[in-house]
């Protein structure tokens, strides 16, 4: 039987690390999102409106800090992708990590804009 995989791609352990890593960075982009809402919310100017993100600035900090953590987070892990290629570790998970990531930034931009 032929394998589809290379067997050195296949490392459990590295696999742990990049969906606790992913897992982080999606924690504290919440966390990060939780404060910039409160935040704005808190604001003398967003006092009277009816949304959260009433002026320029509420809406710039509720919508790219949290991007920025998620864009941050994603060339983290392409960053240890490229330690691990360059080493000769598995990479793959770690890239997929990053595009992941990415993609997540991507929809949570799209969302708040």
């Amino acid at each position: 039987m032929v394998r589809a995989v290379n067997p050195r791609w296949s490392d459990p352990a590295s696999s742990r690390r990049a969906a606790i890593y992913v897992a982080a960075v999606l924690v504290a982009t919440a966390v990060v999102a939780g404060i910039a809402v409160g935040w704005a919310g808190r604001r003398p100017q967003c006092a009277d409106a009816d949304r959260v993100t009433c002026d320029t600035a509420s809406t710039l900090v509720v919508g790219l800090v949290p991007g920025i953590i998620l864009l941050l987070g994603g060339i983290g892990a392409f960053v240890v992708t490229f330690r691990h290629w360059r080493g000769g570790q598995p990479w793959p998970v770690w890239q997929g990590a990053g595009w992941f990531l990415f993609v997540v930034m991507v929809v949570y931009l799209a969302v708040a804009g």
